[in-house]
């Protein structure tokens, strides 16, 4: 499929979308099964700019597995789960995958879940984690996937929020040395929530069984396999499919709306686009279910297809080495592979040379694809070496769904820029802006934004929050979706994402509130204020790092003072924050106005050169906090 040079191809699709956006997203369209097919393609009127597929009605669970089974094809492996952790391979069939769907789907409507109710997944990656996503779509449910692992009290925010009927959970999750019990964490949670779920369906995993408790808490097998299978429900395309939640800079999380129409016409149309897969064929997607990369890739773009999709659970490196994934490729036959650049980080550093890669037969790989942050050009380029593959940077957002910018396998691969995402998606008008809104000349850079409205997939909206979803997006620049990005787009329309412009840090892929961790460490009696910043790390991409100014008085030492800064944290908000480093300092940088000098600290902590702001109360407090961060650099 790969060609010297896709970029006539490119321009001519991409031409073709500008200039009838309806024309061609009604045929893309047809790829997907309609209980009501479309007539009109989108609806300037509704919503905070629009909305898809108004009239239209349709079951994503039909065009994800129903349909496949429909057509013959019930024998096709569905998912293939893949679980170094426990040494167990295991291969579900579309057919099997149906049944187990809808008689799951049979439990929940017997427990009251039906259309527009929500219901909460806090699942490792084992495949439930996918039947229960499906099974809430089936019956027109709203089903909100929380990380496995999530500290109690960022669950119980969630469940105060989506208000779910129903909770499926697994008993445990597991990491290399260790079990993580998660019914505690859930327990805790639901304790904590205004709200309380009607069930609890709780999957009991033999490394640590959970205590039901009596009323409330029921074992999702026995649930699943003594109920009577239910129907697809069919539902508008503007209904919301799911709400998945990521954080916001004040530090309360925002739920972002999937809607079931243009999420299905969107993700459909990309597995062929993008990722150059077709029904059949194997696609990997080394993600987690509560993040929307496995969302859209783990598990509704490989099945809207018709392809099988690989669900692993371990790591990159450790389960039990850096030449894990190339296994899973070589053992299943995937033809895209779709990481996140930290993971091949990882893999460099333990296996610089590629000898566990020269392992392992990748003759059927043809793509590597890697998003969740920007790859520095030189693992791009070692990864690409070692493979002997194209190896892709995109860029996309949990708000997105889907990549605003990358390459094309269907259209023939035009020639990638390590550092670059590539080029915007048909249906993306991407620009540079200025702080007046204005498109700035090519090279230059400036706030990265989307020209409105955002194509199907994007969210329509947030969770019961129009007027939120226009104060974080759209009132900075009217008419444009604010990516809060910083980067370029260049003559040749290769787009750069250069970093971030408000206070979201970018680790390991994990998109993680600097402002939700200040209200933690700000929350300890001996600190007076503080700030996060995230700087530089060589295998997450950034980490944060917690700056406190202690109040008068204070007799404990910084040291202690700093492990129990660090141990809150990874209470309150979890380990996948990373957050490890905590110091004290005289005094933060501040503007007369009293704004903390977050982008200065950042430039100070990652050792590069900074002006000193005009706006600044008192200069002389930067050399102290030199000191304190002196040899931080990573």
């Amino acid at each position: 499929m790969q060609t010297s040079d896709g970029s006539s191809q490119y321009a001519a699709t991409y031409a073709a979308w500008q200039a009838d956006p309806e024309r061609y997203w009604a045929a893309a369209a047809r790829r997907i099964d309609w209980d009501r097919v479309p007539q009109r393609i989108f609806d300037p009127a509704s919503g905070p700019y629009g909305r898809w597929f108004p009239d239209a009605r349709l079951n994503t669970c039909h065009n994800a597995v129903d349909r496949h089974v429909a057509a013959g094809r019930g024998a096709q492996p569905a998912i293939i789960w893949d679980s170094p952790m426990t040494g167990r391979v295991e291969t579900l069939s579309y057919a099997a995958l149906l049944d187990r769907v809808s008689r799951l789907a049979g439990a929940l409507a017997a427990r009251g879940v039906g259309a527009g109710d929500r219901v909460v997944l806090y699942m490792p990656m084992v495949a439930e984690a996918a039947i229960g996503m499906l099974a809430c779509a089936r019956l027109g449910a709203v089903h909100s996937v929380v990380f496995g692992g999530f500290a109690a009290a960022e669950l119980a925010a969630r469940i105060a929020d989506a208000k779910p009927k129903v909770i499926l959970a697994a008993s445990c999750g597991l990491e290399p040395g260790r079990v993580v019990a998660y019914k505690p964490l859930l327990d805790a949670a639901i304790a904590l929530s205004p709200h309380k779920p009607n069930a609890v369906l709780v999957l009991q995993r033999e490394q640590a069984v959970a205590e039901l408790l009596a009323g409330r808490d029921e074992d999702w097998l026995a649930a699943e396999v003594t109920a009577a299978p239910a129907a697809c429900v069919s539902v508008a395309a503007t209904d919301p499919l799911y709400i998945l939640y990521t954080s916001g800079t004040t530090g309360k999380p925002k739920g972002v709306v999937r809607d079931n129409g243009g999420h299905a016409v969107a993700l459909r149309n990309s597995m062929a686009m993008l990722y150059g897969i077709e029904p059949g064929e194997v696609m990997f997607t080394a993600s987690d279910v509560g993040w929307v990369v496995g969302h859209s890739y783990i598990i509704y773009a490989p099945l809207l297809t018709g392809a099988t999709t690989v669900l692993f659970e371990g790591k990159p490196v450790g389960t039990p080495d850096a030449g894990t994934f190339w296994r899973v490729c070589a053992q299943h036959g995937v033809k895209a592979m779709f990481t996140a650049p930290t993971a091949i980080r990882a893999i460099k550093r333990d296996d610089p040379d590629g000898r566990l890669l020269s392992q392992h037969d990748l003759s059927k790989l043809e793509a590597l694809f890697l998003a969740g942050e920007r790859c520095d050009p030189p693992t791009a380029e070692w990864c690409a070496a070692m493979l002997g593959k194209p190896v892709i940077d995109h860029w996309w957002q949990t708000e997105t769904g889907w990549a605003i910018s990358g390459n094309f396998r269907g259209l023939g691969l035009f020639p990638a820029r390590f550092g670059s995402g590539g080029k915007a998606s048909p249906g993306y008008d991407v620009a540079a802006l200025d702080e007046a809104g204005q498109r700035l000349p090519p090279g230059q850079s400036g706030t990265l934004a989307i020209h409105l409205p955002l194509p199907p997939g994007c969210l329509p909206t947030l969770w019961q929050a129009d007027d939120r979803f226009r104060e974080s997006y759209t009132e900075t620049y009217p008419g444009w979706y604010n990516t809060s990005d910083a980067g370029v787009v260049d003559a040749d329309g290769y787009v750069s994402v250069m970093s971030r412009t408000d206070d979201i840090i970018n680790v390991a892929g994990h998109r993680l509130s600097t402002g939700a961790m200040e209200e933690v460490l700000a929350g300890h009696p001996d600190v007076a204020e503080c700030a996060v910043v995230g700087i530089k790390d060589s295998l997450k991409g950034q980490v944060p790092l917690g700056l406190v100014v202690l109040k008068s008085g204070v007799a404990k030492g910084d040291a202690a003072i700093c492990k129990e800064l660090v141990g809150l944290v990874r209470e309150r908000i979890g380990p996948v924050a990373a957050f490890k480093d905590a110091r004290v300092v005289a005094r933060l940088p501040k503007t007369r106005s009293g704004k903390i000098l977050r982008a200065t600290l950042r430039k100070i902590a990652d050792g590069e050169d900074y002006v000193v702001p005009p706006t600044i109360d008192d200069a002389s407090i930067l050399a102290d906090v030199e000191g304190a961060l002196r040899g931080i650099v990573r």
